[in-house]
């Protein structure tokens, strides 16, 4: 078989042959730009203002009891346009279980039949459009650990759980996003 190439390929061959044994040049690298690190918002993470609950509750028939937990201030939360590796994205959602089993725990909230969750996103404080959807996966998290870890419902299928239904709470002013959860008991 014949290798077949241009008059100026045969060129470069040459001269790359001529200047083997020379230092070669140092080759231009672009600059890679650093990814884009969010603000830090500088002080101790701000405790949002508590979302209004009646609103959420228009649409519900016989509702009992409501108690809204604000979820312990974590630096990483989950969100569905993440790519994380398995190990990485297991350890935060066994942190966020371990919160909201913590604080069904402290709450001492009592055991329910059945309920309607609704999440309140609290954002930093960016010009952007939000969309608290985003949010299912932390929020996955933290009902697993009041149903199983917190002992909140028998179950967290349809049967005994509404929801969770996402809503825009107010922005928080310093730190990362926080997350209400309002727990409302359906008779």
């Amino acid at each position: 078989m014949t290798a077949r190439m241009t008059a100026a390929q045969f060129r470069e061959l040459q001269e790359r042959r001529r200047n083997a044994g020379k230092p070669a040049a140092a080759a231009v690298v672009p600059k890679r730009k650093a990814p884009k690190k969010p603000p830090v918002h500088p002080g101790p993470p701000s405790e949002p203002e508590p979302p209004a609950v009646k609103p959420l509750l228009v649409g519900l028939t016989g509702v009992g009891r409501v108690e809204t937990l604000l979820m312990p201030y974590v630096e990483k939360m989950l969100t569905s346009n993440q790519r994380l590796h398995w190990r990485p994205a297991h350890e935060i959602r066994q942190q966020l279980r371990a919160h909201a089993a913590g604080v069904a725990l402290t709450r001492r909230l009592p055991r329910l039949q059945r309920a309607a969750v609704f999440y309140v996103l609290h954002p930093r404080p960016l010009s952007r459009k939000r969309d608290p959807g985003n949010w299912a996966p932390t929020v996955k998290a933290y009902v697993d650990g009041l149903v199983t870890d917190g002992g909140l419902l028998p179950d967290d299928s349809h049967e005994y759980l509404m929801g969770p239904i996402p809503v825009m709470g107010s922005p928080v002013t310093t730190g990362f996003a926080r997350m209400s959860l309002v727990i409302a008991e359906l008779t």
